[in-house]
């Protein structure tokens, strides 16, 4: 594949009809990534405050936070990789590789969504503030140093979904439990894997100018290590459901009927990645894929009818 000159496709982006300003601004967001956000959540569904109405409104605080907060992060990363980004068939046409937006209008809204995303945090309770800071800073060593680190820069990115976990017990005063941090983080990085695997096939021979460390990968590994995480991600939930202090928190062991939608939500996503189907967005796909769509929505309502109901 025969790539354009960088600065080409920069100034052909910022002739053709492009959105106004203020459209560039949601794009440059990422809105629609806010479900990933929803990790926040998790607790106050497992430890039994769904219908507490002050931990809903923390909980609901504090993942807004991190909305704000993941969005400074994109805004971040796109200022800092806006000349690879030119170089990459997708990212290119984003606001700031493309020209539709300045550096310094993007850096100004990244620097309030930062501050509104600290306030938030530190206004619910100082440990969620904590965490969401510890989010911000790993995402900065991530920016400049780990994402060029073999295997840690996904496993970074999978402790920022831990951190979410963390924050979302935090804001609610309840203790994580480590059989939810450790489905988080495989799930997490089991997604991370599939998505560098199709930047990579989508890129090509061209992936080391646009991200380096992809030249230290293979597909093979990809495809290895996703299948290895994924059965992992599948047996850490099972044991989660029949571990004896689960059923003592709950009342009962009815929590592993839901093991079905689990292991078809993790085969259907693999599925999709050895389909070639575009899996490099999680968000898109889980919006996009009626199939998984529907599962995630049936796991959800069948947990809470489990924990809420005897």
């Amino acid at each position: 594949m025969e790539l354009s000159n960088p600065e080409s496709i920069a100034l052909s982006g910022a002739r053709a009809g492009q959105p106004s300003t203020f459209a560039s601004l949601i794009e440059i967001i990422r809105p629609a990534h806010w479900v990933k956000n929803a990790f926040v959540l998790a607790p106050l569904v497992f430890s039994r405050k769904l219908l507490d109405p002050r931990s809903e409104l923390q909980a609901a605080v504090a993942a807004l936070a991190f909305c704000f907060a993941a969005s400074a992060v994109y805004i971040w990363n796109d200022i800092l990789d806006r000349t690879s980004d030119q170089m990459h068939p997708g990212k290119c046409t984003r606001p700031i590789p493309s020209g539709r937006l300045s550096v310094r209008t993007a850096g100004a809204l990244g620097v309030v969504l930062l501050t509104v995303s600290l306030l938030l945090s530190f206004a619910a309770n100082v440990p969620t503030g904590m965490l969401l800071s510890a989010y911000l800073a790993i995402n900065v060593v991530y920016s400049l140093w780990l994402k060029h680190a073999v295997v840690l820069d996904l496993m970074c990115v999978s402790l920022g979904f831990v951190l979410r976990v963390s924050a979302g017990a935090a804001v609610i005063s309840v203790e994580a439990s480590h059989w939810l941090l450790m489905c988080t983080f495989l799930l997490a990085l089991t997604l991370s894997i599939f998505r560098r695997r199709e930047e990579a096939i989508a890129l090509g021979d061209h992936s080391v100018k646009h991200r380096s460390v992809l030249g230290d990968y293979s597909a093979a590994w990809f495809d290895q290590a996703g299948t290895m995480l994924s059965a992992a991600t599948i047996v850490a939930y099972a044991l989660y459901t029949v571990a004896p202090e689960t059923q003592a928190r709950f009342g009962t062991d009815r929590l592993f009927y839901t093991l079905p939608f689990v292991v078809f939500g993790v085969l259907r996503y693999l599925h999709l990645v050895h389909k070639g189907e575009r899996t490099g967005n999680p968000s898109a796909v889980l919006i996009e894929d009626r199939p998984l769509l529907w599962c995630v929505l049936a796991w959800i309502a069948s947990c809470a009818l489990i924990i809420y109901t005897r």
